[in-house]
């Protein structure tokens, strides 16, 4: 009872001890810097207690947050003066929460020591503010920027740059300043990162700019990256061609080749109602104005299907062409033969070149570069005259320049009628004084002519009239570059010179050429063209010019235009093209709505650079000795020389396929024409008395061949292929019908390819002759006679038959050879002394005699050392050979009908087998002319 009675007690004192709550301020700020963990309290934190100094009534025990989960705590630092502290229990990053608001509370200790009973004060509320470090440095937000200005301005701003700070205060985070690091740059940069020029702007001087800018934030933190600022200067609009390359490369072999694939009209903006341009290919400095076939003027006729029969009056000087060794001349590119005319120089064409018989058809073409006339009153410039040669000056024909006019002169000769006839035609053309090459065909019908320029007709605009030429016997004179006046002058003179230069002039009398001829004659091989025609808009027209050197396209749509632009090509169908650059120029007119011209564009220059072709290497291989019995050369066919000849093309592949894949370097074969080929005679020129060098005109048949014979050799020449040229040369024979005495012939053959420009090895053949060891062509030949070097093999091994061939079993022991040659020389003493005796038997030996001329021609002809046997005839002496040459000279009526008789004898005897009896023959018959030819001998002791 006494228990119970005394708690209720304790509580009613605890009541009575601890009677008031704590009390705090009502609120509270607080400031936290980052990444601290003391919060500053404004005011500071104190609780008071009005039961003071009252144990545990009148302390303070604890601070209590409620709210928001807040990273702080409340820590009591004095129970009895109520004193307290806030700090942070993580570290606070401004960047993740800038302020926290949360409750506190403050408890006292309570009445009993237990601290039951504590006592609670009002709610306050804590507002606290974290404060901001500057850790993070400016950043740009794009790493690079680009603008593009026009020239010749200046700008507010260009571009603006924007940097960013992740600090969360005002006072860091902010972008404060920004600034141009690249020293020495005609721009600047404001607070807001904007950036201007500070001075006009050049294309020409500099074309971009690369610049480097910072940032500070307002802690005078500088960005840790730069940022990269580029600045494109353009010029100011200017309407014209953009897009297009000076240079295009093109190599030999690949068709046709884009010039300009991205190349597009800058207009600046104007409205455009049409548009035309003009490309055009300048290749004036290349041999004849473009890259033709250099090939002969013969050749290319031919190829070109032109009737036979015209005289080149400007050939290439030589021994046969002398005429044209004073001239000047230029070979130019791809060895173009070009005649060049100053004013001074003339030639006179002899009477055997000149063509005769001018009907009323003919026709006269040349190649022509002439330019202005000079001076006002400039004299008429000749390119061909047919005038008297003595007494007179009259002018029958003739072609001359006189102020860009070209005139042809044709007076006709005094017919039934003496009345006026057509004389002078007049054409009056650009092309005359453009001081460009072009191709001039004059075709007469008379009283028709017809002048054709670069394969374009032209009818003369005046034709006057003159009267015929009576007929006279005074002899006339063809002169090229002047005209010759042969009377009415003290000494008869050239006059009218030309002034320029003349390539190809031929004159065909008796037919006129075709167009479609001309057209081929002067054909250029390079050109402009247009890749996929069907891809050109509908609204683009084009025309070519007849050589393809000028394209013009016409269109009302820009795009359409542009389009068409890129398609234009450059194409060259030589196998070996002229390599070096062509120019190109455009120029362009263009016309806006409801105006004539509204902007001017200016031309573009270009050149495409033609490179190097792969060049062939011509090879003429074969047997490179023959030999052969004088028999062969002898015979009625001659001796084919080249039977086994071969001619192949090559280039290192490493060239021809460059830009080929999967080839690797080496040698590959190719295929192309040749346009000569001479097989000449090395050493002296053939004799025509016993030796010819021929070709049978079977070999060129269905061929693009001709050839000439001459004692040099022979040329065969003409635009064919290798295989062709390989069946004709194979065909070349030699014929010496009177071989004695020669031991050996030389000859080479050389070919080319493009007039010279390409020329082969030279092949050098040796033909050795093999003379038989006996005195006629059916003795054997001996075998020791006869050295291993004339029986090696070649390509065509020759193998020597003998009619006793087949009793032979080779070379005889050295022994019975020193027998036989004692034998031999006592039978020549004996011999010789039976014909001193028998002098008066003369007569009765002739026949034999002529038999011996033969075996002695065959003889002394041999380069063979011979070991004479008993049974072969004994050299004669040089005195003896002239007694054997005179008395046949004596003789010689009566040896003819003996040696043919003998020629049948030895025919049929040498058609017999070798038998005992034939054998026999044959000795009695050597036998026989080897007395016939000691009686002879008057030389021997």
């Amino acid at each position: 009872m006494l228990g119970s009675a005394s708690s209720p007690r304790l509580h009613l004192l605890g009541r009575l001890v601890n009677k008031h709550k704590p009390w705090i301020e009502t609120s509270y700020h607080g400031v936290i810097a980052e990444n601290s963990d003391t919060v500053l309290l404004d005011p500071p934190l104190v609780a008071l207690d009005k039961d003071a100094p009252v144990p545990f009534a009148g302390e303070i025990c604890a601070f209590k947050i409620h709210g928001q989960e807040a990273p702080f705590e409340a820590v009591v630092l004095n129970r009895t003066s109520g004193e307290g502290v806030l700090q942070a229990k993580s570290p606070i990053d401004c960047e993740l929460q800038k302020e926290y608001t949360f409750v506190i509370q403050a408890y006292d200790c309570g009445a009993p020591p237990s601290g039951a009973d504590w006592k609670k004060s009002h709610k306050a509320v804590v507002h606290i503010q974290v404060d901001d470090v500057n850790e993070f440095a400016p950043a740009f937000r794009e790493p690079a920027y680009h603008a593009t200005v026009t020239e010749g301005r200046i700008y507010d701003s260009i571009l603006q740059v924007e940097a960013w700070d992740q600090d969360c205060s005002p006072q860091y985070s902010q972008i404060c300043n920004y600034d141009i690091i690249t020293p020495d740059t005609p721009f600047a940069i404001d607070r807001n990162g904007n950036i201007r020029n500070t001075e006009r702007l050049s294309f020409d001087k500099q074309q971009r700019y690369k610049i480097l800018v910072t940032a500070f934030d307002c802690g005078q933190k500088r960005a840790t990256e730069s940022a990269v600022v580029r600045i494109d200067v353009k010029p100011v609009c200017k309407p014209g061609w953009e897009g297009w390359n000076k240079r295009v490369d093109y190599e030999p072999g690949t068709g046709s080749k884009q010039l300009f694939p991205k190349m597009h009209l800058e207009t600046c903006d104007s409205p455009l109602s049409a548009v035309r341009a003009t490309v055009e290919l300048q290749t004036s400095h290349i041999g004849k104005g473009c890259d033709r076939e250099t090939y002969s003027e013969k050749s290319l006729q031919k190829l070109c299907g032109a009737e036979s029969g015209s005289t080149d009056l400007l050939p290439a000087p030589s021994a046969s062409t002398n005429w044209t060794a004073s001239l000047v001349t230029d070979s130019g590119r791809d060895s173009d033969l070009i005649f060049r005319f100053d004013g001074r120089q003339a030639a006179n064409v002899p009477d055997w070149v000149v063509p005769q018989n001018l009907t009323d058809q003919f026709t006269i073409a040349t190649w022509m570069k002439h330019g202005p006339s000079l001076g006002p009153r400039a004299e008429k410039e000749t390119l061909l005259c047919n005038s008297d040669k003595t007494e007179m000056n009259r002018h029958h024909y003739s072609l001359y320049v006189h102020h860009c006019r070209l005139v042809f002169l044709l007076r006709r000769d005094f017919t039934q009628v003496d009345t006026f006839r057509p004389a002078e035609f007049h054409w009056r053309l650009e092309q005359i004084c453009d001081q460009e090459w072009h191709y001039y065909v004059i075709n007469v019908e008379f009283p028709l002519v017809t002048l054709y320029v670069d394969g374009v007709t032209y009818e003369p605009y005046l034709v006057t009239d003159d009267w015929p030429i009576h007929p006279s016997k005074i002899d006339v004179q063809l002169t090229v570059g002047a005209c010759w006046q042969g009377g009415e002058v003290t000494t008869p003179r050239f006059t009218q010179y030309f002034r320029g230069s003349l390539s190809g002039l031929t004159i065909r009398p008796g037919k006129i050429e075709t167009q479609k001829v001309i057209s081929c004659l002067q054909a250029c091989k390079e050109g402009l063209d247009i890749n996929s025609l069907e891809s050109l808009g509908r609204g683009i027209k084009f025309h070519f010019n007849p050589a393809q050197s000028i394209l013009v396209m016409e269109g009302d749509d820009l795009d359409s235009i542009n389009v068409a632009l890129t398609k234009v090509s450059y194409i060259n169908s030589r196998q070996f093209p002229t390599p070096g650059i062509r120019r190109l120029r455009i120029s362009t007119s263009v016309q806006c709505f409801g105006e004539d011209t509204c902007i001017s564009v200016p031309d573009i220059e270009a050149v495409v650079m033609v490179l190097p072709p792969s060049e062939p290497r011509i090879t003429i291989a074969g047997a490179e000795l023959l030999t052969q019995p004088a028999a062969d050369l002898r015979g009625p066919a001659g001796l084919a020389l080249f039977q086994d000849l071969r001619i192949i093309s090559t280039v290192t592949k490493s060239d021809a396929a460059a830009h080929s894949p999967g080839h690797r370097p080496g040698v590959m074969e190719i295929l192309h024409n040749l346009d000569y080929c001479d097989v000449l005679v090395i050493g002296e020129e053939l004799d025509p008395e016993r030796e010819s060098l021929y070709i049978p005109r079977t070999a060129l048949l269905g061929k693009h061949l001709d050839a000439t014979n001459s004692t040099s050799g022979i040329s065969i020449y003409g635009v064919d292929s290798m295989s062709h040229y390989e069946q004709a040369i194979r065909q070349v024979r030699y014929h010496n019908w009177h071989p004695a005495g020669l031991q050996e012939r030389k000859f080479c053959v050389t070919c080319s390819e493009l007039n010279g420009r390409y020329t082969s090895n030279e092949f050098n053949l040796e033909v050795s002759v093999l003379h038989s060891s006996g005195v006629s062509h059916m003795e054997h030949v001996n075998h020791m006679a006869v050295q291993s070097s004339y029986m090696r093999a070649v390509h065509h091994p020759v193998v020597v038959h003998s009619l006793n061939s087949v009793h032979s079993s080779g070379t005889p022991p050295v022994a019975t050879v020193v027998i036989v040659m004692c034998i031999a020389a006592l039978v020549a003493i004996v011999v010789l002394g039976v014909y001193r005796i028998h002098t008066a038997h003369q007569d009765s030996s002739k026949s034999e005699e002529s038999d011996g001329k033969g075996a002695d021609v065959d003889w002394e002809e041999s380069a063979v050392t011979i070991t004479v046997n008993p049974m072969e005839s004994i050299k004669e002496s040089p005195a003896d050979e002239e007694a054997i040459e005179e008395e046949e000279e004596e003789e010689e009526d009566e040896e003819e009908e003996e040696d043919d008789g003998l020629e049948d004898e030895i025919t049929s005897m040498e058609s017999e087998d070798s038998d005992e009896e034939d054998a026999g023959d044959r000795r009695g018959a050597q036998e026989g002319k080897s007395k016939g030819r000691l009686e002879w001998d008057t030389t021997l002791p």
